[in-house]
């Protein structure tokens, strides 16, 4: 398991499910013998059945979990407009996390939305600094919506399998990774 992750069983459903688990570093188990999941969504193939069918399961055990959303390098589909489609499908998501592009649009950066500090990985180095006015006014309305969301729903909610935070991945790219592990890393082991 990967020395950056608090050991706990990780349940990996949906597309990329085995390239996410190697460069996270773990070994995924099943969905009945996790203490936390993540349904990785494709941005540009969407949600198959089965994969429904396991979200349903693991809305009835409560255990937490984590849309990823990937693919959005190959997809005409952005993650703002995956998110919104996964939140139909599945049940309400919340985004900590925007995806910020380059002017060839090209994802290169993630604002968050609770702190408004931007991770910029344009570099191939991760470089952290605070969001310019114009980014702000960008995020303003998704930044609302989601501190919203995250009032009503308590502290503990996504650790109670109660709500479930939409993060993007960009395969080969740092991208995601981090974020990824810092929600796996607020989930207690159980097991």
């Amino acid at each position: 398991m990967s020395d950056l992750i608090n050991p706990k069983k990780i349940s990996l459903i949906g597309a990329k499910s085995e390239q996410l688990a190697r460069e996270l570093a773990i070994e995924a188990i099943t969905l009945e013998e996790c203490d936390v999941a993540l349904f990785l969504v494709s941005a540009k193939d969407g949600i198959i059945s089965a994969d429904l069918q396991r979200w349903r399961q693991a809305r009835d055990l409560y255990i937490p979990s984590l849309v990823i959303i990937c693919d959005l390098l190959s997809s005409e589909i952005d993650f703002d407009d995956m998110t919104a489609i996964a939140g139909k499908m599945l049940d309400p998501i919340v985004t900590p996390f925007l995806v910020l592009h380059s002017d060839e649009g090209i994802p290169v950066a993630l604002i968050n939305l609770e702190t408004l500090k931007i991770s910029d990985y344009s570099s191939g180095v991760k470089i952290e600094g605070d969001a310019e006015v114009e980014h702000i006014e960008l995020v303003a309305e998704f930044r609302e919506e989601y501190l919203e969301d995250l009032k009503e729903a308590g502290d503990d909610a996504f650790t109670a399998g109660l709500l479930f935070p939409a993060l993007p991945w960009i395969e080969g790219s740092k991208i995601g990774l981090e974020q990824i592990i810092e929600y796996l890393n607020k989930v207690p082991a159980l097991s």
